[in-house]
């Protein structure tokens, strides 16, 4: 009814089962003139936790008291639903200058390998132009519209491995602790300082997850101890650079022991910024107009599809509250959605008039 052409665009992995299951993605345009804004979303949620604690049914969406409770309200389904609302008002007032799409994924929540990455890498081979693109995720921090997110640290994931040799502990010559060696380099790695800082973002941050020996008896030495960690990373940093610097230290740590050190590593997304110019200002100052209020622009949080997106074009985030999302009772008050239908409204007209 609103005039989009759409493309299903479904892709999976070798196997087709698991992380390799088939996604389906949806890329839609209108028009054909340039610029074209796009709206990114993801349909997909993460699991309810015990449905007995909702107030009700996690996935038959219930109104109460002026409040929408459902999986999914927040992040972020309300926010699309805002979206579309926004872009059937702005037709009614004649065609806009530009073209609008939308890049909606069923793989954001998890592995997040044949949703939006596949598509921005299927659009960008055919020489699909997006000149400017709104993720809906729940950046709004307190008050809706109080922060935008124009950008994001990288995330690194690192498994390692030492590998030593089982024995009994009264005889430790004929063994190989493996414990005290994966107790050391967690040590260095957790004291070493990556960097203090960058514009727009914090220092980049090193978290050790796990350590795990996995040995209940008392009496062995055991063969193996591993550890996983998690980088958050600022722009001075890229993930092949810090892999190279795990991989250094290991290997050290190698040396020094005598113990095989193996490690597994996976960058789910390197840092970016989308810098100040026409698009962050025009969406900063379409939402003060609605709300009175100028977002402040941040790089806090988690990862998000605009990892994949800013290869394609400057890409910010601008969505509802979050302080529900992912929790037991998620929900937002109705209110709340009609007031982010208008902020897209105004969002959607400023870009067109400054791009």
């Amino acid at each position: 009814a609103l005039g989009f052409t759409c493309r299903r665009l479904a892709f999976e992995g070798p196997s087709g089962v698991g992380v390799d299951a088939r996604i389906e993605n949806l890329y839609a345009r209108r028009g054909t003139a340039s610029p074209n804004l796009c709206f990114a979303g993801h349909t997909d949620v993460v699991p309810t936790g015990p449905s007995d604690q909702w107030s009700s049914q996690p996935f038959n969406a219930e109104v109460r008291d002026g409040v929408l409770y459902g999986r999914g309200a927040v992040d972020m389904k309300g926010g699309i639903a805002a979206w579309v609302a926004a872009v059937s008002q702005v037709l009614v007032d004649g065609e806009p200058k530009g073209s609008l799409s939308f890049l909606i994924t069923g793989d954001e929540e998890g592995p997040a390998l044949h949703g939006t990455k596949r598509v921005v890498e299927a659009l960008a081979a055919e020489g699909e132009v997006i000149d400017a693109c709104v993720v809906g995720e729940p950046s709004s921090s307190q008050q809706l519209g109080d922060m935008i997110k124009v950008g994001r640290r990288g995330s690194l994931n690192t498994w390692i491995t030492v590998h030593g040799k089982q024995g009994h502990v009264a005889y430790p010559e004929r063994a190989a602790n493996p414990a005290p060696v994966i107790a050391k380099l967690m040590s260095r790695l957790n004291d070493h300082v990556l960097d203090d800082g960058y514009e727009n973002f914090p220092p980049s941050n090193l978290e050790i997850t796990t350590i795990d020996i996995g040995n209940p008896a008392t009496n062995i030495i055991p063969a193996e101890a591993r550890a996983r960690l998690n980088i958050r990373f600022n722009p001075s940093h890229t993930g092949d650079a810090l892999i190279d610097w795990l991989n250094r230290e290991a290997g050290a740590m190698q040396a020094e022991t005598g113990l095989q050190i193996t490690l597994e590593h996976l960058c789910s997304g390197e840092a970016f910024l989308t810098e100040p110019g026409a698009f962050v200002a025009a969406v900063q100052d379409a939402v003060e107009a609605v709300l009175g209020r100028r977002p402040e622009a941040s790089t806090t949080g988690g990862t998000s599809d605009a990892r994949f997106i800013r290869t394609l074009c400057p890409v910010l985030e601008l969505g509802l509250v979050g302080q529900t999302m992912h929790q037991i009772d998620e929900r937002v008050p109705t209110a709340e959605l009609e007031t982010l239908t208008a902020v897209y409204r105004r969002v959607i007209e400023t870009v067109f008039e400054r791009l």
